[in-house]
Formats: structure tokens, sequence, C-alpha cells
């Protein structure tokens, strides 16, 4: 009797501890919850994003962004048939018109010498002497200095002196320096007459009197008269007398 009233006392009392075990545990649940705590990994967002597409159909570029040199490339332009043929006509119309100037420049020179060698052959020289040859020496005033020239269409000192007693049927040297020694030697300019020649290496004139000579100075001041003594400057010239 004892031991059966032990037995039943000690299942009572597992029975009352399993029943508190079943009735405290969702209290400890719900402390336990209350204990437990949260937090955002993110910001909140409470604005609407209206356009959803604008960072996907944008074309600002950063002016400092590197392409990797792409942007550097020098991409070849072609062109078309068209505006190739019409280059190449514009082209031949420009060359065509460069060439017409040209030759229109190059007749009017002609033309020019032409005349000029017309004027010079009439008239004729008139009289003898030297007097005749300085006279006849000016009528070429303004004509054209051309090195290496011994024409009216152009000449240079020597071929000037040259050309203006050949008329006179005297051949002269082509230089000036084989003019130092033609004729017969004149002492000084006081005694030079006009018609004389005077002559050193690197410049010859014919002389006119008045201590003025006609001669053939330089491509920009053309057939002249001019001082002898601006013309011979530096000296060490001869006077020499052929007619």
């Amino acid at each position: 009797m004892s031991i059966a009233r032990k037995t039943v006392s000690f299942m009572t009392a597992l029975v009352a501890a399993g029943t508190l075990f079943v009735a405290t545990a969702p209290i400890a649940s719900a402390e336990d919850a209350e204990v437990a705590t949260s937090s955002r990994s993110f910001p909140k967002v409470t604005t609407v994003r209206k356009d959803l597409f604008a960072e996907s159909t944008s074309t600002s570029v950063d002016q400092d962004a590197d392409w990797g040199g792409i942007e550097a490339l020098d991409v070849p332009q072609t062109k078309s048939q068209a505006e190739k043929d019409a280059e190449a006509a514009a082209q031949a119309a420009a060359e065509a018109e460069r060439a017409a100037q040209q030759q229109a420049a190059a007749a009017s020179r002609s033309q020019s010498r032409e005349s000029l060698t017309t004027t010079t052959t009439t008239p004729s020289p008139s009289g003898t002497g030297g007097a005749a040859v300085a006279q006849y020496a000016l009528q070429f005033r303004g004509y054209p200095y051309v090195y290496g020239g011994n024409t009216p269409a152009g000449w240079d000192c020597s071929g000037f002196v040259q050309y203006v007693f050949s008329q006179f049927g005297v051949s002269l040297p082509r230089t000036s320096g084989a003019m130092m020694s033609v004729g017969s030697p004149v002492g000084s300019l006081a005694e030079a007459q006009p018609g004389d020649i005077l002559a050193s290496p690197g410049h010859a004139a014919i002389y006119i009197g008045n201590g003025m000579v006609m001669n053939a100075m330089t491509a920009g001041s053309g057939t002249d008269t001019a001082p002898v003594s601006w013309v011979f400057s530096g000296g060490g010239y001869a006077i020499r007398r052929v007619v």
C-alpha cells in the first residue's frame, strides 16, 4: 500500500512538471522575441523613381574618361565616286586656266620684245663720229635690262654698248673687261668726248658729255643716263675711243 501510494505520487508529480514546462515555454519564447533586435542593411526609399531608363539612354561622357586610345584613331574618310569626279574636273579646269594665263603672258612678252626690236631698227643711225653714237644711244632710255642679253629685247651693260656700236659698223668684244683695251686710250674724264667708252671689269657705258653716261644698269633701273661718279663709284675705269 505504501509503495502504491509512492508510485502514484511520483507519477502525479511528473505529470505536473510536464504541464508546467508546456505552460512556461511560450512565455520564454515571447521574452526571447522581445530581446531580439534587427537593423536595415539599406536605407529606406521613400521617393518613387520616375524615369527608370534615364541611365541606360544617357549620352553624356566624362571628358577624362579613358577609352584605351580609341577616341584618337584616325578613321579614313571615304568619298563617293561622284565627289571624286567633281574634284578631278575642278582640278583639270584650274590647270587649264593656269596654262592659258601662262601662254597669254608669254605671248605678251614676245610681242613686247618684237615691238622693241622693230623700234630700234628704225630710224637708222645718222651721222658718224662719237657725237652720233651718243645721240643714237639716248633713244634707248627705258629699255629693259636682261643679264646676258645684247638686243633691244633685253641687254646687260656690255651687251648694250656692243649693240649700239654695231649699228655704226664697229665690232666690240662681249665683256666689259675686254672693252677696256679696245680703240685708243683717253687720259682723263676731262678729255673724254661723247661716244667714248667707259669700262671696268664689272661695267661698261657710253659717255654722253657733262660727266654723264648712257648705260644699262639693273633690272629695276633698266637703261638710262647716270653720273659717272655714281656708276663707277669704285674708280678704276678706262676711257677708250673707238670712233
